[in-house]
């Protein structure tokens, strides 16, 4: 599976700060007063705060752009609530790239209207070793003990103090900590610098939270990736038990964080409008395990905030742990967006053709081409419950590079990541191109370029009749008269009276019970994808430019037609393929074949199980399982299938015993285990070296532990246990090491505060020396 982070940033622009000259701010003493309370959700009925260089750079843009249209669109979004990134240490004093946060808090002081809260989105965002997997977004501060003694005395304490003042105590710090951390050491601790930077983000966001959380009107928010970083249960299991193992370490505990930020400058879609079940059967297999998803069961940001805030809870964090979703890009909109789900009965031309997100690969991060703003930012957005959404915000100000296209020398440490060149074939993307928008700066500088694209393929579409008012928070009239019109036995046509808003409607939202279905910017939509014969109850609710949603109208209630006329629906499931039998069988492999199934339309495929589990789909009648285990009995079983999707009962059992290993003669082996140990978890790293004259093939490791130590999560190896025994098996690309070659290996794990090493070694059940 592919487990590629996104990696964007954002920080104040040199071009944004030379286009504004704003006058000092001075502020009247009127007498001391007792700060707000903290509360639940601090964007519920808060406006936000509006950069305004962000501002400033987007009017800019407007004046430059040659169509009218798209102008008018820019200055509608112009005053659309940002975040503020503190990117490196000059930043909180102000650089050349931007004011300082003092210029943006008392300017936030400015445009707090007295009796509604106002909330300031913040980006703290320097650990040290920052962004240890990519380049274009590396740090100013080393992953030593001395970059993160600057972290704490020159970057966090300063911060901690200017939010502390009590000039701003009446503003909501809405405070993201720290993009693309934690996340990395899920899943790319296997990586040196990651490994090295470990300890040093957990010490630094712990220390953040504390200083931060002190604070009575700062909100922590802790980055969580997307969907497409940690959506697998391999990963997003970790990631949640991480998060917790940190709030346990700090001085609040689960208190000292308010909620987790999803999609942090990132692409991926809020929903996935017409690929709504990860289990589908589409021709080959199910949806999620077409290429593009790689068996991810979380297509969109929705699917992730709930996946992740169920695993929280689980973990300890209380149910009232809000969610933000970052929008400020994923919208996907434009004529290249699909309008209903694809017919095709191939699995990958299927997704490709109905998903709305159109990267080459999720793992394009970079300035990806043909994206578009999302959601406008507002608070409480409904219609998501199982995702707990305090808000949808614009943590990303759109316009803001990502990384540069090529090397530009700087003094920030930002380095040339290839995945910003739009002409680099990547690895990481299974060979394509990257998809990045050429000619890109630094990452956190105005791209104009891409800022254009953005406004164009913008979803909801931008309006272009004026500036968006951000302090506007009063919502539109609840639609009336919903009514339906021609209903079939898959769909039903709703239509209703227009509502009215102080400002204007932008658009409606259709919900089928408590879930939204589509939207609409006329006063009409059709609800398609339903069962006939069936009672359902529409709603519909309004929506403005500045994100404010109506109540919902009265109910609908419909049902759907039962005619009879139609085609009839292919119900009869083919027979249980039969005759299995084993062809060629090594030590990792078994080739099976069987007699073909028959059905009253036709078969289309067959899946296999080994052991009860699917390991793939032919379509034809035979198939070769792979990657499995020396000497082991397996057991297999086809199931075959038609194009209406029904599936046959399982064939008769084949069991095959596949060859046995290769010997290891005794000392022909070398084992060196390293561990790095933090409160209750460490992370080891574990090098097998073939020390013999013959090639090694299929090697299993096997040690025990001394202090009921458990692994966690592996890499470069199937890692398992069993009491103290631990098991790593080679990989499918590293289970054969030549004569003096090595396998690097590792894990996490935790501990109980003893973390002896392991003290002897086998592979293949012989003893190994100690490297």
């Amino acid at each position: 599976m592919s487990k590629i982070p996104k990696r964007l940033r954002a920080a104040t622009t040199a071009a944004a700060a030379a286009a504004l000259v704003i006058a000092p701010l001075t502020f009247v003493a009127t007498g001391a007063q007792a700060a707000e309370a903290h509360v639940d959700n601090p964007y519920a009925g808060a406006t936000q705060y509006v950069n305004p260089t962000w501002s400033a750079a987007v009017e800019s843009a407007a004046t430059r752009a040659s169509d009218a249209s798209l102008a008018a669109k820019m200055r509608a979004i112009k005053s659309m609530p940002t975040a503020v990134w503190m990117d490196r240490i000059s930043a909180i004093a102000g650089n050349a790239d931007g004011n300082g946060l003092k210029f943006h808090l008392d300017n936030a002081v400015a445009q707090k209207k007295a009796g509604t809260p106002l909330v300031f989105n913040l980006v703290i965002y320097d650990l040290p070793g920052r962004d240890c997997y990519a380049l274009a977004s590396n740090g100013e501060l080393p992953a030593t003990d001395a970059g993160l003694a600057r972290y704490k005395t020159e970057y966090i304490d300063p911060i901690a103090a200017l939010l502390a003042d009590p000039k701003y105590q009446d503003i909501r710090i809405a405070a993201t900590i720290e993009p693309d951390s934690l996340p990395n050491l899920i899943t790319n601790i296997a990586e040196p610098t990651c490994q090295q930077a470990a300890p040093y983000y957990r010490e630094g966001v712990k220390y953040a939270l504390d200083k931060l959380h002190a604070i009575p009107n700062v909100y922590n928010y802790i980055d969580a990736a997307h969907s497409g970083w940690l959506g697998w249960d391999s990963n997003a299991g970790p990631a949640a038990k991480l998060f917790a193992d940190v709030a346990k370490t700090t001085k609040a505990g689960f208190a000292s964080i308010d909620g987790f930020v999803t999609n942090t400058a990132n692409t991926t879609p809020l929903v996935e409008p017409f690929l709504t079940d990860p289990t589908k059967q589409v021709g080959s297999g199910q949806v999620r395990s077409a290429k593009f998803y790689e068996w991810n069961p979380d297509f969109d940001e929705i699917d992730w905030t709930a996946h992740l805030h169920r695993l929280l809870v689980a973990e300890g964090f209380p149910a009232t742990t809000g969610m933000l979703i970052d929008t400020s890009r994923n919208g996907w909109g434009g004529p290249a967006r699909p309008t209903a789900a694809s017919t095709s009965t191939t699995l990958d031309t299927y997704v490709d053709q109905s998903r709305i997100d159109k990267r080459v690969h999720r793992g394009a991060w970079c300035n990806p081409l043909g994206a578009g703003i999302g959601e406008r930012p507002q608070a409480t957005p409904s219609g998501y419950a199982a995702s707990h959404l305090d808000a949808f915000v614009w943590i990303k100000p759109p316009g803001e590079s990502d990384g540069a296209s090529s090397e530009i020398p700087n003094d920030q440490g930002k380095r040339f990541d290839r995945m910003c060149d739009p002409t680099f074939n990547s690895p990481k993307l299974a060979g394509a191109l990257t998809g990045a928008t050429p000619n890109a700066p630094l990452a956190g500088q105005w791209f104009e370029d891409q800022f254009v694209t953005l406004v164009k393929n913008a979803y909801p579409v931008i309006e272009g009749t004026g500036p968006v008012d951000p302090t506007d928070t009063t919502a539109p009239t609840a639609p009336s008269g919903v009514t339906a019109g021609t209903v079939t036995n898959t769909s039903v046509a709703l239509s209703w009276t227009a509502s009215t808003d102080a400002v204007g409607v932008t658009g409606y939202d259709v919900y089928q019970g408590a879930t939204r279905v589509g939207t609409s910017t006329s006063t009409s939509y059709t609800v398609t994808g339903l069962t006939a014969n069936t009672a359902y109850s529409f709603t519909v609710r309004a929506r403005d430019a500045a994100g404010n949603v109506s109540s919902p109208s009265t109910a609908v209630s419909v049902r759907t037609t039962n005619d009879t006329t139609v085609p009839p629906v292919d119900t009869t499931a083919p027979t249980a393929p039969s005759g299995l039998v084993a062809g060629a069988v090594t030590q990792s492999s078994a080739a099976i074949s069987w007699t073909a199934s028959t059905d009253a339309v036709g078969v289309t495929g067959y899946e296999i199980f080994s052991n009860g589990t699917s390991v793939g789909t032919s379509t034809t009648t035979s198939f070769t399982a792979t990657g499995l285990t020396a000497a082991t009995a397996y057991s297999f079983t086809v199931k075959a299938k038609d194009a209406a999707g029904n599936v046959s009962a399982a064939s008769t059992a084949l069991s095959v015993t596949t060859k046995p290993g290769d010997t290891v003669p005794a000392g022909a082996c070398s084992v060196t285990y390293a561990a790095n140990s933090w409160n209750s978890g460490f992370t080891a790293s574990v090098k097998v070296k073939n020390t013999g004259t013959t090639p090694l093939t299929n090697w299993k490791l096997t040690f025990s532990f001394a202090n009921g130590q458990a692994v966690q999560q592996g890499w470069s190896a199937t890692w398992s246990q069993s009491g103290s025994t631990v098991t790593a098996a080679g990989a499918s690309w590293n289970s054969t090491l030549a004569p003096g070659a090595t396998a690097d290996i590792g894990f996490n794990g935790s501990h109980s505060g003893t973390n002896n090493a392991p003290t002897a070694f086998a592979v293949n059940g012989a003893v190994c020396t100690n490297g």
